[in-house]
This record gives C-alpha cells, sequence and structure tokens, in this order.
C-alpha cells in the first residue's frame, strides 16, 4: 500500500492469554465509527498486513486496535508481542462501510458480534450520533468462555451513562457464565430467547440490525432474522440488516 505511515506503540493490554488491544500513536486521516484499517510489519523482506477495525471513537487522539494471537499466524504472534515504544505500520486512510450513516432509521439498534467485532461496536458507542438516533441499543458479544469478555469497564460505564437505552447481553457457549446467555446467537434469535431475555421484538417496523463477526455467525443470524420478515439493508432498497464478515 501507498499510504503507509509509522505508528508508535503507547500500550498493549493483554486480556489473557491471546487477546490483546494495541493502543498506538500515528497522524493518520479522519474516520467513521465502523471503519478499519490496515497494520503492517516489514517480515523477512515482506509487509505482512492484516485490517483491524478501530475500538477508539473518532474523537478520541490515540488510536486503539483489538485483535487476538493466531498461534500460526504471521502477524498477530508478533503484533502480540510488541511493548511500548515499538513501531508498526498503519495506513493512514480508513475504509470501509460498516457504519452509522449506511443503516436506516428505526427505533431499535441491535448490536451483534462475535469475538473481537465487538470493536467496531464500541467506537460507534463512543460517539453521540448512536444514542441520538435510537431509543433502545441491544448490545450482543458472543465468545466461547467468560475470560473472552473483554472491556467490560467500558461496557458498564456506557451502562451507568446510558441506563435506560443501553442493554448488554453476552452470550458464552463454552461454559457456564453468570449473567450470560448458553448457546449461539442464531438459535436464540430463531426460538425467541434472545427477545425474551432482553425484553425487545426484532421486527421490520421497529427494529435495526448490526452484525459484525465470522461469517457463519453472520450467515446463521440473517437468516434467522429474514424469517422474522427482516431484510437484508441495501442503498438501493433499504433494509433492516446490515452486515460486515470479521474475516
Amino acid at each position: 500500500m501507498a499510504d503507509w505511515i509509522p505508528a508508535e506503540v503507547v500500550n498493549n493490554r493483554h486480556w489473557n492469554n491471546d487477546l490483546f488491544s494495541l493502543t498506538l500513536r500515528a497522524n493518520i486521516e479522519p474516520f467513521k465509527a465502523g471503519q478499519f484499517t490496515k497494520l503492517g510489519l516489514e517480515i523477512e523482506g515482506k509487509m505482512i498486513q492484516r485490517a483491524y477495525s478501530f475500538v477508539n471513537p473518532p474523537s478520541d487522539n490515540t488510536i486503539e486496535i483489538y485483535a487476538t494471537r493466531v498461534a500460526d499466524g504471521l502477524l498477530s504472534p508478533r503484533l502480540h508481542q510488541l511493548e511500548a515504544g515499538d513501531q508498526v505500520y498503519i495506513s493512514a486512510r480508513a475504509t470501509g462501510y460498516f457504519t452509522l450513516n449506511e443503516v436506516p432509521p428505526g427505533e431499535h439498534l441491535w448490536l451483534l458480534a462475535t469475538g473481537t467485532a465487538i470493536g467496531p461496536y464500541l467506537s460507534m458507542l463512543r460517539e453521540k450520533e448512536v444514542w441520538q438516533r435510537f431509543r433502545k441499543i441491544v448490545l450482543v458479544h458472543a465468545v466461547r468462555y467468560a475470560a473472552d469478555l473483554s472491556y467490560q469497564a467500558e461496557i458498564n460505564a456506557l451502562k451507568e451513562q446510558y441506563p435506560d437505552q443501553l442493554i448488554v447481553q453476552p452470550f458464552v457457549s463454552r461454559e457456564p457464565a453468570m449473567l450470560s446467555l448458553p448457546g449461539r446467537i442464531p438459535m436464540a434469535i430463531a426460538d425467541g430467547l434472545l427477545e425474551r431475555h432482553v425484553g425487545l421484538t426484532l421486527n421490520a417496523e421497529q427494529s435495526q440490525v448490526m452484525l459484525c463477526g465470522n461469517p457463519e455467525m453472520v450467515r446463521d443470524t440473517k437468516a434467522a432474522l429474514e424469517q422474522k420478515g427482516l431484510a437484508k439493508n441495501l442503498r438501493r432498497a433499504p433494509g433492516q440488516i446490515t452486515m460486515e464478515h470479521y474475516w
């Protein structure tokens, strides 16, 4: 890419053995919440790069990226090892259309994520626009283990700031976890468990739904939502389902 610029590592926060958040400082161009950038390192003479969404809101003066270490990956294990003062390359220009200005009007906004795909939602939720547009916001984060539920302090701060608007519902699929639902998001939509648990109905008249995460979740959740009468959101034909595959 022609727009690589250096970024200084300010902090590398390890949530557990594999999940980590990089805080960076770089003079990037303005971006919209929900967009992504690319990080890169020169490895054996080649620039190895991968796309990562911004976790920080556009108004922050530092950049935050939430990632997972892939044991046999080329880039993520090296990013996982970075320390304050180290350097990584970042794309100066953000890209992507998984943003609020692509979402039609609605009363309730459902933000459904698996794993590190909660990142772009945290960026959106820390800007004022989303709270002005929607009466209720449901944040659903599905992980395998309770230890993978990162950013709890930040989410709790949002709940305190918007107690009448924000509903948070985690899913933990591989162990029992307090306050979490078991299983997968698509099944909980298909059998009505998610709606019953949060006290809101998924319907085409009130709901806008954003899906971000592994392709299987996105595909299956889209199918479950379509069974409830919701449709994919297109610019030429606005609907209720806005999607982003996270890899």
